[in-house]
Formats: C-alpha cells, sequence, structure tokens
C-alpha cells in the first residue's frame, strides 16, 4: 500500500484574549490507502482539532495551522488555497461529524443533500445526482430508500441519521473518510451496525478511514494502527495488536487499566486514572502527563520527551516506557 495522508509537525495554536492555546502540538504520521487509523485519547486531547485540521476547517483567526508538510495525494494541503480544498472536500475527502442533527440541514430533504455534493462534485445531472443519492441511502442500509430520500431530517431516527451522514461522505469514492466520534451519540447495537457498515462500506470502496473516538474497543474492532493522544500532542504510535499486547506509554497503560475486560477472570476494581489533564493555556514544564503519572521522576518534570521508537513499529514519548 502506498502513502495516502503525511502529516508533519502539525500545530494548532488558538489566540483568545486569556492567551495562546496550543491545541495541537508538534502531531506527525502517516495513513496508507486502505487502512483504517484509529485515534484515541481524553477529551479534550486534540483528537478532532487535529482532523479538522487536516481538512483546514477552522476559522483563521482565531485558530492558526502551521506545519512542516500535510501531504494528501502528494499535494501539499497547507499550500493550497480555499478554492482548491473546496474542490478536495466531499470529494477525495470526507468527514463523518460527531451529530448527525446538527450536520443535516433540517429544512432539505435527505436526497437532495446527498445529490447537492454529487452534482457538484462528480458533474452529474439533476436525475443522475439524484439516483445516485437513492443508490447510496440503499448502500448504507436505509429502506425503501427511493421513497425516504424524500424525507427531512427529523423524520429519521438518530442511527438512520447516522447512516444518511455515511451516505453523504461515501456519495463521491473519497480516498480519505475521517470519522470523528460517528457513534458517541448511539445505543450498544445501532452502534455495532453502524461501525460493520463503515467497515463494510470502506473496503466496498477502498477508503482509508481516520477514526477517531475515546471508545478502545471500537479501536480493537476497526483500526489497524493507532494514535494516542495527550494534551495536544501524540504520546504512543502502534499497531493496534502491539497496543493492547504491549502499551508503551504510561497513559496508554492507564487508558487500557480503566476500560472493564470480559476475560478478567479474577473481577478486578477498574483503575481510574486520578487528577485531571492539563490547563492547555498553563502547560506543565516536562512531560505534560507526569503530574497523574505513577512512574515520573524527576527528569519528567524538567524535560518534554520525543516521541521515539521504543519497539519494532512502535513509538512513545516517555523517558521510562513499559
Amino acid at each position: 500500500m502506498t502513502d495516502l495522508l503525511t502529516v508533519r509537525d502539525l500545530h494548532t495554536t488558538f489566540h483568545t484574549r486569556a492567551g495562546d492555546v496550543p491545541a495541537v502540538n508538534g502531531v506527525s504520521f502517516t495513513m496508507r490507502e486502505g487502512e483504517t487509523l484509529g485515534i484515541v485519547g481524553e477529551s479534550g486531547s486534540g483528537k478532532s482539532v487535529t482532523a479538522l485540521s487536516i481538512m483546514r476547517l477552522l476559522p483563521t483567526p482565531p485558530a492558526e495551522i502551521t506545519g512542516q508538510e500535510v501531504l494528501f495525494a502528494g499535494q501539499d494541503l497547507l499550500e493550497m488555497s480555499q478554492d482548491q480544498l473546496r474542490a478536495l472536500r466531499g470529494n477525495k475527502m470526507a468527514m463523518i461529524f460527531q451529530d448527525p442533527m446538527t450536520s443535516l440541514n433540517p429544512v432539505f430533504k435527505v436526497g437532495f443533500q446527498i445529490a447537492e455534493s454529487v452534482r457538484m462534485h462528480m458533474n452529474l445531472g439533476p436525475r443522475d445526482s439524484w439516483n445516485r443519492a437513492v443508490e447510496m441511502l440503499d448502500k448504507v442500509g436505509i429502506p425503501n430508500a427511493a421513497r425516504r430520500a424524500n424525507d427531512y431530517p427529523h423524520e429519521f431516527s438518530g442511527g438512520m441519521r447516522q447512516r444518511v451522514m455515511i451516505a453523504i461522505a461515501l456519495s463521491c469514492n473519497p480516498s480519505l473518510l475521517i470519522a470523528d466520534e460517528p457513534t458517541t451519540a448511539l445505543d450498544v447495537t445501532i452502534q455495532a451496525q453502524i461501525l460493520e457498515l463503515m467497515r463494510a462500506l470502506s473496503k466496498e470502496f477502498q477508503t482509508a478511514v481516520m477514526l477517531i473516538t475515546h471508545d478502545l474497543g471500537v479501536i480493537a474492532g476497526m483500526a489497524q494502527q493507532v494514535l494516542v493522544m495527550y494534551a495536544g500532542r501524540l504520546v504512543e504510535a502502534t499497531d493496534t495488536r502491539t497496543l493492547f499486547a504491549k502499551p508503551a506509554h504510561p497513559y496508554t497503560q492507564a487508558l487500557l487499566h480503566s476500560i472493564p475486560r470480559m476475560d478478567d477472570a479474577q473481577n478486578e476494581r477498574l483503575q481510574p486514572i486520578t487528577g485531571q489533564p492539563p490547563d492547555l493555556l498553563k502547560m506543565p514544564v516536562g512531560c505534560s502527563f507526569a503530574p497523574r503519572c505513577p512512574k515520573a521522576q524527576a527528569r519528567c518534570q524538567r524535560e518534554t520527551p520525543p516521541l521515539v521508537e521504543v519497539g519494532a513499529g512502535q513509538r512513545a514519548a516517555c523517558f521510562f516506557p513499559y
């Protein structure tokens, strides 16, 4: 597989009256064609801002997006004009947002909202674009797609609205799909259906998926590679099997210890992560996880650990991994 997306030293800073907020701080990674990459971390760790920065969807100001390069299919997104970006978004790059009810326009029929994207990017006429919209609704498992295309978003359940969002995102066969917490507001049964649908459609369309979530169970079932973020930085990057078998960073270990396991025969108590994530306006000196880390030593209070190789295909930003 060839590289599809290469991010090098991405920084996103929000300039506010209270001060500068470094929401994304030096993030670097690579995605390959057809791959599913998971990004995990607590709320506020910078997962969604990373995705929005790559898509260049943040208002500037207050946001300032900088970096060495963000290469998508060989093109540097940081150097593109807004017109060039609009030609890519919804076409070669698509995004599923957290809340489908606020992402869908309540005054337009869902079929129109899918057809609009198709018309804009695939240069199809009204009839062909509408047929494509009905076809996509059928692909994402909405019964009576031809009739339901004439319905409005409020006439769909939460799970069905999320299916509509997936239909919009995949209607132009994008190379990259960014799914930002696509199952947060759904119950467990519907969540499983949506994830299975995304997996099947990704395979059918050969679409690379960037899956943003705080649910490590979702990552275990969906992703091949995983990035762990904390306070705007990458603290670990590895393949999914290694992450669950031998996590290197204390934060990753703490995340895994804080979730219940079905194979836990001893019924051990869950271990919460003590403390709170740092205030990005008042970042501590040294490692940002040090105030909450049981392994922290004097060096951690003074120096910021770089993201380095700690094993085969495994990188961690820690002076004392494992």
